[in-house]
């Protein structure tokens, strides 16, 4: 399912139109990027937790050359689902 895909069911299962769905969507993703970037999480109970992660620097190989380079260290976004809905994927 692709955003635009998501805004459609959302909008038909609410009564809200694609255009206020879209909007609020947005704000939710810019929201929650931010707070990521800030260092924090963003906790949705059931659903799962939005966080970072840190990467430590290490030394990788080009696959075309095969030559070591560095890897900076780094900081990735991660989500980790929450129990409703592991839950729900699993059809229990």
């Amino acid at each position: 399912m692709n955003k635009k895909e998501l805004v459609v069911q959302i909008a038909e299962q609410t009564g809200l139109t694609q255009k206020k769905v879209n909007e609020v969507v947005d704000v939710f993703c810019d929201l929650t990027g931010t707070a990521m970037k800030n260092g924090d999480s963003v906790r949705l109970l059931g659903f799962g937790t939005f966080e970072t992660k840190t990467r430590a620097a290490r030394v990788g190989k080009n696959p075309h050359t095969g030559e070591q380079i560095n890897i900076p260290a780094s900081v990735v976004p991660a989500f980790k689902a929450g129990k409703q809905l592991k839950e729900k994927v699993n059809d229990k």
